[in-house]
């Protein structure tokens, strides 16, 4: 009898403990212990509900202020470390052949990387079924409140990172492996590990700007770009490791910075807070084709204005808009007959605070719109803008999406504007591999075929190439000719798989060919000109009549309406350029000059210098150029321009500040004959 009730008991606990544990699944309770583990081995340590400031004033950020109080309410579970090799491989056994990629994350007990937003979800999905809890991502509020546990300093050490939780703290151009092991950093106070560094972590918020005042619970805006990743990584400066630090990105990006780590915890019930205003640029935009759009200047007579300014950083702005560098613009012609320009403003280009702005020219108006942010990955550095009207109703913005900073490994992205610009479709990746060859160069048109090109970049350095990607179908797929092939000899007559010389302009002749001029990759001294006759698929090179090109240099190479062939770059600054005046005089001049080509690039019998003329006088070219003279002989020196033809046949050129609007008639006439 006694034997009977000894066996009895064990399994009436049993009963009671499973019916405990299906009860508790729902939400934390005081009845649950500190911590865990689950099913598949992932370690979880409670957090109790409290309060804390979110963000930081001195040292931080502008998108970590408004400093503001936060209320978690309700405890929850969060993972003792990201999540391993080991443990996501149980939800997703494919993702093994991802190991080692960029020689990172080989180990079962290694953070798991090249997962994006969404994959990670999926994962908190599987498990949540798999188990009956309620797992998810963290929210970003959770994530910096379990990260400082109570402390209120940049990092949860201090002021200072110990050197234990280095990781090659620099800022890395191309992957460097380092080990991702979890885990092996000093534990924080609430017994978290890997909290600064390793890799970051996705949450569940939509990135967005603070706003001021308490908040309980908060989830993040109710929709935007970008998710929220925080945390850090390895391979990166040590204040992106900070507490309050914010990163983010494309919810599809994956990369070999970025893991996660997951909670167990109902998604509080809070309601999101509603998604931004517009910004400057996307304000009133008139959707009305105005009805003399193609009227303008009587083409049969020179017209000339300029230099205006367009970039217009108030002094001493850091963040998100930057007085100190802005650089690398594009342009765009709207249906409403607007123009919008864009361009990268920081504090170093190969910095992560990199960000894309805009500016509007409303048709009509004579002065540029005020800046405002146009695309901004936070904390990613958005290299390289272009722009693209289809001619009829849709323009598409192509930009590259760094995984750490710089711009040596960039993926490509693309969106599209029916309104122009007023709204911009979800961005997408078209090139989502981050690497080289994903650069955009500011000379996207379309072939007679009804193929996009669109030039990027075969490498990060100041020579090495251009690339093309083709669709053909209207930017839906992207394919990439010169892909996989070695890289070329770029000599007289030899052949390649990509164009000679970086920011190439690239155009189509008459025989169906593409013609394009780069900088570097230098031929006999001269500029390198690159003809294929295949789409793209090889290249012939040789030299061209055009001087050589150089840092802060960018030229431009497109199609006039009218036919003729327009090219724009600059002199060599020595020892100028030889054209003749209006008396038929030999004039040397110095700077930015046009040529035009009326049989298909063979002669350029037109070269004009593109200057206001006039008295001595100094300018302010930005980016790289800086001040410079101008007058009769001199011209800007340098700088990235882009160009556009409006239906009136104006051509409006920009440079790294300046605007020029001029047309053909003026580019025929002779520069003014020299004074006594």
């Amino acid at each position: 009898m006694l034997k009977r009730k000894w066996l009895t008991i064990p399994v009436m606990c049993l009963a009671m403990v499973l019916s405990r544990s299906k009860a508790a699944a729902k939400l934390p309770s005081a009845q649950m212990p500190d911590t865990f583990v689950n099913s598949i081995g992932i370690k979880f340590v409670r957090i109790e509900p409290g309060s804390f400031m979110m963000g930081q004033e001195k040292g931080g950020d502008w998108d970590e202020r408004p400093v503001h109080k936060v209320n978690i309410s309700k405890p929850f579970y969060i993972a003792v470390t990201e999540v391993t090799n080991r443990q996501y491989e149980q939800f997703e056994p494919e993702h093994r052949k991802l190991r080692g990629k960029c020689g990172m994350s080989k180990e079962d007990d290694e953070a798991v990387v090249f997962v994006n937003w969404h994959e990670a979800v999926k994962f908190c999905k599987w498990l949540s079924k798999k188990e009956g809890k309620p797992y998810r991502l963290p929210t970003e509020a959770e994530w910096e409140y379990a990260c400082r546990a109570g402390t209120t300093t940049a990092y949860y050490t201090g002021d200072d990172l110990p050197d234990a939780y280095h990781k090659n703290q620099t800022q890395t151009w191309q992957p460097k492996p380092v080990s991702l092991k979890v885990a092996t950093t000093p534990v924080n106070p609430w017994g978290l590990f890997d909290m600064h560094g390793n890799v970051e972590e996705w949450c569940y918020d939509w990135y967005g700007p603070y706003e001021q005042g308490q908040q309980t619970d908060p989830v993040g805006r109710a929709g935007g770009d970008f998710k929220v990743t925080r945390g850090g990584s390895h391979s990166t400066k040590l204040s992106f490791l900070r507490s309050a630090n914010r990163l983010g990105t494309l919810p599809q990006d994956k990369s070999w910075v970025i893991g996660f780590r997951i909670v167990l915890g109902e998604l509080p019930k809070t309601k999101p807070i509603p998604v931004p205003a517009p910004l400057l640029n996307q304000r009133n935009v008139k959707q009305q084709i105005p009805i003399d759009l193609a009227k303008g200047p009587d083409p049969k007579k020179p017209y000339f204005k300029g230099p205006i300014e367009y970039v217009k950083i108030p002094p001493g702005s850091d963040g998100p808009m930057y007085s100190r560098h802005n650089h690398d613009p594009a342009l765009v012609d709207c249906p409403n007959g607007d123009l919008i320009a864009i361009w990268y403003s920081c504090r170093t280009e190969r910095g992560r605070e990199l960000t894309i702005l805009a500016s509007r020219l409303r048709y009509g108006s004579q002065q540029w719109g005020p800046p405002s942010v146009f695309w901004n990955a936070t904390d990613r550095n958005d290299h390289a803008p272009a722009f693209w009207y289809d001619g009829r109703r849709t323009i598409y913005h192509f930009n590259g999406l760094s995984a750490v900073g710089t711009w040596g490994n960039l993926a490509l992205v693309m969106r599209t504007s029916e309104d122009c610009g007023a709204t911009w479709s979800e961005a997408r990746l078209i090139a989502p591999e981050h690497g080289r060859r994903h650069q955009p160069v500011e000379s996207v048109f379309q072939t007679r075929e009804g193929f996009i090109i669109l030039p990027c970049d075969a490498g990060p350095g100041g020579s090495g190439g251009t690339a093309i990607h083709i669709s053909r179908n209207n930017g839906k797929t992207w394919t990439d000719p010169g892909e996989g092939q070695p890289a070329p000899k770029f000599e007289e007559g030899a052949t390649g798989a990509w164009i000679a010389g970086i920011h190439a302009g690239v155009i189509q002749l008459k025989d169906g060919s593409l013609m394009a001029f780069g900088r570097g990759n230098n031929i006999d001294g001269r500029m390198p000109m690159s003809i294929s006759k295949d789409m793209g698929k090889t290249w012939t090179y040789s030299a061209s009549e055009f001087p050589t090109i150089g840092g802060g240099q960018r030229l431009i190479l497109r199609r006039l309406h009218q036919g003729p062939i327009l090219f724009i770059s600059f002199t060599d600054r020595k020892k100028g350029m030889t054209i003749r005046d209006a008396a038929d005089k030999q004039r040397t001049v110095f700077g930015m000059f046009a040529a035009l080509s009326f049989d298909e690039g063979k002669t350029w019998t037109v070269k004009k210098l593109i200057t206001a003329g006039g008295p001595a006088r100094k300018l302010d070219g930005g980016g790289n150029t800086g001040w410079f003279v101008m007058d009769e002989t001199h011209a800007e020196p340098r700088g990235y321009l882009t160009a556009t033809q409006t239906p009136d046949g104006l051509i409006h050129l920009i440079s790294s500040k300046q605007y020029y609007v001029f047309n053909l008639a003026w580019l025929k006439q002779s520069m003014p004959a020299e004074k006594e």
